[in-house]
């Protein structure tokens, strides 16, 4: 059986599939979205990215003093995905739960994954669209041949072993990130810890031109009223069209269309007393699909600023909060990467960019999953096999009671 489903995606680049729309004036027949088709089991994957999206944007959210933030919940999905096949245990179980993966097995997992892939990077000839994985891991480290093959064949992964003491090995890693998302994602790891033994990287590269693009020559400076109450100077673009329109009580929201449709970027904008941090606190899939499921096509003129920024954070604390804390300290198990598993994640790096113009739009994201060895505690030695000297003294005044040496030590 075989099931049709749209994807979500980040909280301003949704890719989502709804109606097509026309231009003022303009004898346009709207195109049917091209549809992704996904086995049944594909289908649940996307449904359960969706649950995941949602969570860990509003821990992300609630978590970052940022002005602006974006995360890609696709490439940390991918990212831990390719972790999730080191897993096993209770760590498994966790990870399960955290990415919503419920009864799928393994195998199923890792072939929605695969088939999502590949037709996600095919779905638009209009819009340049990539994924790309790897793993990097310490010159010598004996990694299960399984866990690599495993990788290599259901997220195409490429597979480098690295020698991480060469001051090199951190350019190496960010030179593959920077190549796969067009120079987007610059600098990402930031060093090696000595005890680091794998990198497992996810990259994403997006880049449409609007469906309908704005005219510069209509883009205008415009006040830009911060949540502060304070406003600033902002360049608006504006268009004048049919879009997919969205309002109730809680917000008004348009869908601006790239290439042919098939991927798009809805705008939501807070009305009446509400404001951002109460749309993210009602933020889930069953609301966000109640918001939209029935959006009108309405004449509508859109100004919107142009933005370009970035944003990194750590997701440690977010997939935490999540439930996947087991694979963050000892009790960690991924056996399955390498013979007794001594291993949990360090860091889970997250960095994003995105730029909005007249033209389109130009976003990118990577993932870094650091994996790390888990010490054995360092003692160090203290062995009196020799002649040595002793002190008794009263601490608090340094005054010493006895001194001595012993030269052969007797006991009766």
């Amino acid at each position: 059986m075989r099931s049709s489903i749209f994807l979500p995606a980040v909280f301003l680049t949704i890719l989502m599939a709804l109606p097509a729309c026309e231009l003022f004036d303009q004898d346009l027949v709207p195109d049917e979205p091209k549809k992704i088709d996904l086995r049944k089991k594909s289908a649940e994957i996307i449904e359960a990215d969706q649950l995941f999206a949602f969570e860990l944007f509003k821990q992300v959210y609630t978590l970052s003093d940022e002005v602006n933030m974006m995360i890609s919940p696709l490439s940390v999905s991918y990212a831990l995905g390719m972790t999730y096949n080191g897993a096993a245990g209770t760590t498994l179980e966790a990870f399960n739960e955290v990415l919503h993966f419920g009864d799928l097995t393994n195998q199923e997992v890792n072939e929605s994954y695969k088939d999502l892939m590949n037709q996600l990077i095919h779905l638009d000839e209009q819009v340049e669209f990539s994924i790309a994985n790897s793993i990097w891991y310490k010159l010598g480290y004996p990694v299960l041949d399984e866990f690599i093959i495993t990788n290599q064949d259901y997220f195409d992964a490429a597979v480098e072993e690295l020698d991480f003491s060469d001051p090199g090995a951190v350019d190496v890693i960010n030179g593959w990130i920077e190549d796969k998302t067009n120079d987007k994602i610059r600098d990402m790891l930031d060093f090696i810890p000595s005890d680091a033994v794998m990198y497992l990287v996810n990259a994403i590269y997006f880049n449409a031109k609007w469906k309908y693009q704005f005219d510069p020559e209509d883009t205008y400076e415009g006040e830009f009223h911060l949540e502060d109450g304070s406003a600033f100077d902002a360049d608006f673009m504006k268009i004048n069209g049919s879009f997919n329109y969205t309002a109730n009580e809680d917000f008004t929201a348009v869908e601006l269309p790239y290439g042919d449709s098939t991927f798009s970027m809805v705008v939501m904008l807070p009305t009446g007393n509400n404001n951002l941090d109460d749309l993210v606190d009602r933020m889930d899939i069953d609301t966000w699909n109640t918001w939209f499921a029935s959006p009108t096509t309405q004449n509508v003129q859109i100004e919107l600023p142009k933005f370009t920024y970035d944003f990194k954070d750590l997701l440690n604390d977010p997939l935490i909060n999540l439930g996947l804390g087991i694979a963050f300290g000892g009790g960690a198990d991924f056996s399955r990467i390498t013979p007794g598993g001594d291993l949990y994640i360090s860091r889970v790096i997250h960095q994003t960019f995105i730029d909005v113009e007249e033209e389109g739009t130009e976003a990118a994201a990577a993932t870094i999953v650091e994996i790390k060895e888990i010490s054995a505690p360092v003692i160090t030695m203290f062995k009196a096999n020799s002649p040595f000297l002793f002190v008794i003294r009263e601490n608090s005044t340094s005054a010493i009671m006895f001194m001595g040496k012993v030269g052969r030590p007797e006991y009766p």
